[in-house]
């Protein structure tokens, strides 16, 4: 007959419980039975139950079954610890396997496939869950996060930051542009610093005023010289305001008016009213049947970086869709992603921007050092006329397969 068990609330019971408690030694647990047994004659009387000749039994049936099991629930109990602790950073694997071990239903590594911490660790490094390295300290772990959702979130990060710098990248040759007719239109060069030198060594110019209201000091500039000076910038001012100041500009003198200089804004405004008669420039230049290049480096990888194609269609005037050359294929592609073509001399041409946009055009000349081109106009009302100093950037070669 048996022994009785104890009862729970037992003395026996609370002290096998308390013996029971914690980590005993790993020789004397049973995987298959899950079963923990205090010292080497219990785990001898084990063996001999007939309990865990029955759990033999299977285990030899399919042995690889049961390892490859344990291994993988032994792989997740780790990998779940070192997701937290080894995310950011990189973490001792032997304090990892410690904490694993810490609960006592864990599944030891003697009922897997691997024999040591290391080969489990060597493990993870050769399938990409985890970057390992070995230092004099022992091995580390850095756990490589494969979310789905967080690399979705990383991806459309990534694209959002590219959209930007494409953007940013747009704007600024728009300025690049703008900046450059408005100096062509002009007809001025890059500024330059210049050195503010007096003609006069001798002369002294100094101004006062006293709390009355009179000018003081000793000056060949007196007070009515300068009351003089503020009259004829009145003046100025007054006559470049036109309409809006009426008959106030005719009181200030016609003396004033003759030696006036021309103000820097009023060179502007009929620089800029000269460029909008003549030249009719816009900001779009696209036009089908015409030979672009791509100079877009981050479409398809650079797939199609300075290669050339054909307009075949123009979308709200700043997008076209482009026949390749080379494959065939047909892209649609930003006005800022292409560069137009300029063939060799003697070649046909068309006119992108300007006043003589859309006509046809046959290329005389190329003027390297200034960037610009010689054409003769053929057909339509300005036919036979040439024309001197077109930039590259309003020409494009035209098509074959185009009139």
């Amino acid at each position: 007959m048996g022994k009785e068990k104890a009862g729970f609330l037992t003395a026996k019971g609370v002290a096998n419980r308390i013996k029971a408690k914690g980590l005993q030694k790993l020789r004397w647990y049973c995987q298959m039975c899950n079963k923990q047994c205090r010292d080497e004659n219990g785990f001898k009387c084990h063996c001999m139950s007939e309990s865990h000749q029955r759990q033999m039994e299977m285990f030899s049936e399919n042995s690889n079954a049961f390892m490859d099991e344990f291994s993988k629930e032994f792989e997740e109990g780790m990998l779940e610890i070192i997701s937290r602790k080894a995310r950011s950073q990189r973490c001792s694997a032997n304090v990892i396997y410690r904490e694993y071990i810490g609960d006592k239903q864990h599944f030891h590594m003697n009922a897997t496939i691997w024999e040591t911490l290391t080969d489990f660790v060597m493990y993870l490094g050769r399938t990409g869950k985890c970057e390992v390295d070995e230092t004099e300290k022992g091995w580390f772990v850095t756990y490589i996060d494969r979310d789905p959702e967080k690399l979705r979130r990383q991806e459309d990060m990534a694209k959002r930051e590219r959209y930007e710098l494409d953007s940013d990248e747009k704007h600024q040759r728009a300025i690049e542009r703008q900046v450059k007719a408005a100096r062509l239109s002009s007809g001025d060069d890059a500024p330059a610093a210049t050195e503010l030198l007096r003609t006069d060594p001798s002369e002294k110019v100094t101004c006062g005023f006293s709390a009355s209201g009179k000018a003081t000091g000793k000056s060949k500039l007196s007070a009515a010289g300068s009351c003089s000076l503020f009259a004829e910038s009145e003046a100025s001012a007054e006559e470049s305001g036109g309409s809006r100041t009426g008959g106030a500009s005719s009181s200030a003198g016609g003396s004033g008016k003759s030696g006036k200089k021309e103000s820097a804004i009023d060179a502007l405004m009929a620089a800029d009213k000269k460029r909008k008669d003549t030249s009719a420039r816009t900001d779009y230049w696209l036009t089908s049947g015409v030979i672009v290049k791509v100079m877009n480096k981050k479409l398809r990888d650079g797939l199609y970086y300075k290669q050339k194609g054909t307009i075949e269609k123009v979308v709200e005037r700043y997008t076209a869709h482009v026949r390749m050359h080379a494959s065939g294929s047909l892209v649609s592609l930003d006005q800022d992603d292409l560069e137009t073509v300029i063939p060799s001399e003697g070649g046909k041409v068309r006119i992108v921007n300007g006043a003589y946009r859309g006509s046809a055009a046959k290329l005389l000349s190329i003027d390297v050092d200034r960037f610009c081109v010689s054409l003769r106009i053929e057909g339509g009302t300005h036919g036979g006329r040439v024309l001197d100093g077109i930039e590259y950037e309003d020409v494009c070669k035209l098509s074959t397969d185009t009139d």
